[in-house]
């Protein structure tokens, strides 16, 4: 199994981060994408990417709940950082109006200028969207292209919205929220093409049941699995073959 997003660089790892990857690959995860926030993240995911070398791969971008009136040179450190070492993807970006609206223009303009960066390094882009489908789908309408593609992180949508994602060339990231009861995907995902889907963890946030509320680690990431091969009722073998496939053919490696 791949993870593809999971912040395992952050503090609430930072004392038992070796087991945390032990247990990760105890239960078949072979591969970790650690998602970027800001600048101020970057030393110790890029360190952790050092330490585990076979294991993790990062990304780099500006998280919308992290632009303020300072944005413009967090966007230039982004683009000096994918000049200067080799990232799988710009993300996450995209915006986010349920913690902020204050910055909603500069959001949108930092959006749109990781989006340019991406087309331009052709490398595939990884969206946060929390209250904010609508004013996300038209950024991503206007940039529309064969070279725009990525995954739509922590999808919670619906049908429709997935559907609106997949034909814009995007997959859809899910993690724990496919096992909550109240989490609605789990009763249209099967209606989603298995192969336009990616197992992500979003560690240390959104830990799947029974764990909900507790942080959240990449070994977790099974319990997502069996929920998604209960969904489309298949084996979990198939589950991980085709989610891995699919994460591959996005990052490349």
């Amino acid at each position: 199994m791949i993870d593809t997003h999971t912040h395992l660089y952050l503090e609430q790892f930072k004392d038992d981060i070796d087991d945390v990857i032990s247990r990760a690959k105890n239960v078949g995860v072979h591969r970790f994408y650690l998602p970027s926030i800001s600048s101020k993240y970057n030393k110790s995911m890029r360190d952790l990417e050092k330490k585990f070398p076979d294991d993790i791969s990062c990304m780099i971008g500006l998280h919308p709940c992290y632009v303020d009136d300072n944005f413009q040179s967090e966007i230039n450190f982004v683009k000096k950082q994918i000049d200067e070492h080799n990232y799988k993807a710009i993300g996450e970006i995209g915006i986010d109006l349920f913690h902020e609206k204050k910055y909603f223009t500069q959001q949108v303009i930092a959006f749109e200028q990781q989006i340019k960066l991406a087309i331009e390094y052709d490398l595939p882009i990884v969206i946060h969207s929390r209250d904010s489908f609508d004013e996300i789908f038209k950024v991503l309408e206007k940039f529309k292209s064969e070279k725009l593609r990525g995954i739509f992180h922590c999808f919670t949508g619906n049908l429709d919205q997935a559907n609106k994602i997949i034909d814009l060339n995007f997959h859809l990231g899910i993690g724990g929220v496919v096992t909550f009861k109240n989490g609605k995907i789990s009763e249209f995902l099967n209606a989603v093409p298995i192969d336009k889907i990616v197992l992500e963890t979003d560690s240390p946030y959104l830990a799947p049941a029974p764990y909900r509320g507790k942080r959240n680690e990449s070994f977790y990431i099974e319990l997502v699995a069996k929920k998604i091969a209960e969904v489309y009722d298949v084996d979990l073998d198939y589950v991980s073959e085709v989610t891995d496939k699919n994460a591959l053919d996005i990052f490349g490696s």
